[in-house]
């Protein structure tokens, strides 16, 4: 028996020996990493010269494959995949595509060129990333992944987040005011625009960010603050028509919701304070409202106001796309509808559908013509921001609703006025009472012919844009009473304000490409024509129908009783617009020798009507050298490519706000000595503004380390504003004038560096990272001694320090007891002027000392601007499971915290858990917050001081995605289906006191909470 299985093990493992040695036919797809299948792919048996190719649909079948062999796979432009074939008959793999090769192509103004021959400062973030942020706004996608570019998120629906590239050039109504001069130029498939939140994150290919001057020149006046490229997606010829569809669901979820003080803690508070009306405030509020049971010293009410103005809200996405192509045609077609709920608990939220197409057709061998078009149409209700603030301050002894007040209506809220505050400070009737619709509907067209005028040489293009744009306003505020003063609203008021937006442009280019011997040319020559029109109509009616039954039939300027602004009497009607001229002639050479040594030039003129100076000249230059081509730098083993790259250019800044005024002549009668003479004064408040130019000077290197695994881009780089719009105070002359006198300075370093390795067929990571420093400082006010803004909240501009940083009082600590005070003389002199300090009150540090603490000793608080902004990312892709995560941080900066501020103003209401748990409560309780009286003394609050300004440095769980890949199916439509979640911003970490660090001019007052938001998607490719 024994010999007998010896024998049956043998003849097995024999058999197994046979099996395994004997050749099979091997089958399968090859596709890239998007699910696009890769007709032309190499497969070829290691060691062999047995080998064929895929099909149009990317299939394959090998015969006399070993069965232990292993297969090589290759395609153009992705990365060579070595697969054991262990016995399989069917072999599906994915390519990867080289993200390091230097010969891809990017975007750049009006063309392509390779990356290896870049001189100038260019990020481009592609598709893959760009989807995994669950929002409205594309550049919120961008978030951390742009060294050098700073995305200060919104939380509200529909609203765009501030994007700054490379620091803030321009002072011109940069504080409070809705449009940022400094915000960049976006183009998007060759047309200007001044946002792209109309745009579908699935329907974008690529975001390049051009960063520096000599990158972004070819577009002269419009780019001082960088320009942000957008490319739509476009099918490929030769490909089989490939349907795809993303759509997810999810739940926000307000983050690092402010605690307010309870009602022990404020009644506590109140009673600390020192006013007798204060404590007998809550005494009030328990005779109203009843006795806490657990502490009779408190009302029995305890309204946590922030937990009732907020929500979970919702958020969803749908988008389904078509592309393919054929031997002379390419298309792409798009479909998107965005949903998103507001976090405040209100009619506010924000709805957009999208369709879109894109077909380029061969017309001859010579001759392709292109047409391209989106419509978008979208609806937002915009929040009743106010009910931020009012919340923040509203005294939690007091509910929602008073059943008690019978005369209210609609319904019977509550008023703190009834318990003897001094406002109403419940959000609710705002809230519940108002409605602000906006209708935005963006249709854009796109038609370009392109002719070789010498094939794959000269080229002639022109192409014609146009980009029109109508926002339909209606903002209804329904009456309500529940109490005199500011706790009713007498009037149903509808405000109707049309606005029309038109810009057309038409370019012309004549680009010539050669390549003679080592030299490689290229030179674009060309023109533009923008015609920019826009208009405005608004008008304001009282008392239209409302009721049970009555809705949106009822809400026409035509039921309204009036259009007359009762309050002023004067009428609010206003019809308004501009019309502004654009020409200009640009060109661009771009020469390479041996693909060592890079030489980049470009030169634009732009006129405009818009300024008194009709014509500005904005050149530009770029040198690189590709060190790694040198033969002393041949098979160094460490870089495969290393480039070093300077560049210098001119640009200028157009969203400077248009000359204005007027210039006044008067006949006046004089008499000398007997005599009347007649005469003629004149007076002008006229400016004659110009453009403000952008001087930059860029230093960079490129590089790639151990087989093009590791990446690195670093730049150094000084951006100059001159000729800055700022206001001048005349001489014998009241008023201010802007003028072009100012001069404003960011520099700093960027650096990004990213790994990739693919470990084995089935695991693959990448490891990236970038930090970028921000300088900003003010070189030129014209001689004066500063720039103030804010009165008593200052922020001012002085030559050295940076724009509009934070002015007032450094604390120096807390009074502990009455002989700190008597030893401080500033505090002495104080209370010799009639000022009231006792312990518990800030101490200050009186900087030029003269022995008193006023308005001359604010110093420097801050800058809003962080000094450095940092992002990470993590990225492991395991057979069909994927993970990425992303952290994202900024320092340096600080927060005027206006709401805490606020209460010199109201000093009665509530105030933050925070001040109250750290409040000072005694000598040693602590020396940095003040006490219950001291936080409400003028001496506290006069001026803003360092303990209202607050850090905003803050380090962020951005996003974390983890997907799963299901076995795909066989068949001719059988799909690539994708499943994955998808957590946005689950984690921020700050010491800042307040909703969200972020806060775009550094001012806290009424900043909509920043959600976090939680997704379930998936993605089918068929």
């Amino acid at each position: 028996m024994k010999l007998k299985s010896i024998l049956l093990s043998i003849s097995f493992f024999m058999f197994q020996f046979v099996l395994f040695a004997q050749d099979i036919t091997v089958s399968g797809t090859i596709s890239d990493d998007t699910g696009q299948l890769l007709p032309g792919a190499s497969i070829i048996v290691k060691g062999t010269t047995t080998g064929t190719q895929t099909d149009f649909d990317g299939n394959f079948s090998l015969a006399n494959v070993p069965t232990d062999g292993t297969l090589v796979i290759s395609y153009i432009g992705y990365t060579t995949q070595e697969i054991p074939v262990n016995g399989q008959i069917t072999i599906n793999v994915t390519l990867q595509e080289v993200t390091q090769a230097l010969d891809e192509v990017v975007v750049v103004g009006y063309g392509t060129q390779k990356k290896a021959d870049l001189t100038g400062a260019i990020t481009t973030i592609k598709s893959e990333d760009i989807t995994k942020t669950p929002a409205g706004a594309p550049m919120q996608s961008l978030q951390g992944k742009v060294a050098g570019l700073q995305v200060v998120t919104s939380g509200a629906p529909g609203a765009a987040p501030t994007i700054r590239v490379r620091g803030i050039g321009s002072y011109d109504n940069n504080i409070g005011d809705d449009f940022d001069p400094s915000t960049p130029l976006y183009i998007v498939d060759g047309a200007f625009y001044e946002d792209i939140d109309f745009l579908n994150n699935e329907d974008i290919e690529t975001i390049s960010v051009l960063k520096d001057a000599s990158a972004s020149a070819i577009y002269g006046v419009r780019a001082a603050n960088g320009v942000v490229l957008i490319q739509t997606k476009s099918g490929k010829k030769n490909q089989k028509a490939q349907i795809t569809y993303d759509g997810y669901q999810g739940v926000q979820i307000a983050q690092n919701v402010v605690r307010l003080s309870n009602s022990e803690q404020f009644a506590t508070i109140a009673r600390e304070s020192g006013s007798d009306a204060e404590a007998q405030f809550i005494e009030n509020a328990i005779q109203r409202y009843g006795r806490s049971r657990i502490n009779p010293n408190i009302p029995a009410v305890n309204t946590d106001w922030y937990d009732l103005i907020l929500r979970h809200a919702h958020i969803q996405n749908h988008s389904l796309g078509a592309t393919g192509g054929s031997e002379n045609a390419t298309y792409s077609l798009g479909l998107n509808y965005f949903e998103q709920e507001g976090v405040l608990r209100m009619k506010n939220d924000f709805e957009r559908f999208n369709i879109r197409g894109k077909l380029n057709v061969d017309l001859s061998d010579r001759l392709q013509a292109g047409i391209s078009t989106l419509f978008s149409n979208a609806t937002r209700f915009r929040p009743e921001e106010a009910a931020f603030a009012s919340a923040y301050s509203a005294v939690p002894v007091m509910p929602v609703l008073d059943p008690s007040k019978t005369d209210a209506f609609p319904r019977p809220y509550a008023n703190a006025q009834d318990l003897g505050y001094r406002g109403p400070q419940n959000p609710f009737p705002l809230m519940e009472n108002t409605e602000n619709r906006d209708r935005i509907r963006n249709t854009f067209t796109a038609l370009d012919l392109s002719y070789q005028i010498i094939p794959e040489k000269l080229t002639l293009k022109t192409a014609y844009y146009h980009n029109f744009e109508t926002t339909e306003t209606r903002e209804l505020r329904f009456p309500y009473f529940f109490g005199p003063g500011d706790a009713f609203r007498e009037n149903a008021e509808l405000i109707k304000r049309n606005q029309t937006f038109s810009e057309q442009t038409w370019d012309n280019t004549l680009t010539y490409n050669d390549s003679f011997g080592k030299h490689n040319l290229t030179v674009l020559g060309g023109t533009a024509f923008r015609d920019l029109s826009f208009e405005e109509l608004e008008a304001k009616g009282l008392n239209f129908p409302i009721g049970p039954g009555i809705g949106d039939e009822a809400y026409f300027l035509d039921l309204a009783q009036t259009i007359v602004d009762m309050e002023n009497n004067r009428r609010v009607t206003g019809d308004d617009g501009r019309r502004e001229y654009f020409l200009s002639y640009f060109g661009r050479v771009a020469y390479n020798f041996d693909n060592k040594y890079l030489l980049y030039g470009t030169f634009r003129a732009d006129g405009t009507s818009k300024y008194q100076e009709k014509w500005g000249y904005f050149p530009a230059f770029g040198a690189g050298w590709v060190v790694t081509e040198e033969p002393f730098m041949q098979n160094n083993g460490i870089f495969d490519f290393l480039k070093l790259r300077a560049s210098w250019g001119e640009l200028g800044n157009a969203n400077v706000a248009a000359s204005e005024g007027d210039i006044t002549s008067e006949e006046v009668l004089a008499n000398f000595g007997d005599t009347p003479f007649s005469g003629t004064v004149t007076s002008s408040d006229f400016v004659a503004l110009r453009w403000e130019r952008t001087a930059e000077t860029n230093f960079g290197l490129t590089a790639r380390l151990f087989d093009n695994q590791l990446s690195i881009e670093s730049d150094y780089y000084i951006r100059d504003t001159e000729d800055a719009v700022i206001p001048v105070s005349r001489l014998l002359v009241a008023g201010e004038l802007r003028q072009n006198v100012g001069g404003i300075r960011n520099s700093g370093f960027e650096l990004a560096l990213n790994w990739n390795k693919q470990v084995s067929p089935d695991f693959s990571y990448t490891i990236g990272g970038n930090i970028a420093t921000l300088k900003n400082e003010v070189l030129d006010l014209d001689g004066q001694e500063n720039l103030l803004t804010g009165g008593d909240t200052a922020q001012r501009s002085i030559v050295g320090r940076s724009i509009n940083h934070f002015f007032g009082l450094e604390v120096d600590g807390v009074y502990q007891t009455p002989e700190e005070i008597q030893s401080d003389p500033a505090a002495v002199a104080a209370i010799a002027g009639g000022r009231t300090i006792e312990p518990g009150d800030f101490r200050y540090v009186d900087h030029n000392g003269d022995g008193l603490v006023d308005a001359q000793d604010r110093v420097d608080l801050g800058s809003y601007l962080p000094s450095y902004t940092f992002g990470f990312n993590l990225g492991i892709n395991y057979k069909a499971f994927d993970f990425s995560m992303n952290v994202i941080g900024q320092g340096g900066n600080v927060i005027a915290n206006m709401r805490r501020f606020a209460i010199r103003q109201t000093p009665d209401p509530n105030i933050d858990r925070d001040f109250a748990l750290n409040r000072w409560t005694g000598p040693g309780s602590t020396n940095s917050y003040p006490s219950a009286r001291g936080i409400k003394n003028s001496w506290s609050n006069e001026f803003l001081n360092s303990f209202f300004v607050e850090d905003g440095d803050f380090i962020r769980l951005q996003n974390v995605t983890l997907g799963y890949t299901l076995p795909q199916l066989t068949g001719k439509f059988a799909p690539k289906i994708r499943l994955y979640l998808t957590a946005e911003r689950p984690l921020t970490l700050f010491d800042y006191n307040g909703f969200s660090p972020e806060v775009a001019n550094g001012r806290d007052q009424e900043t909509y909470p920043i959600a976090g938001v939680y997704t379930f998607g998936m993605n089918i490719k068929i």
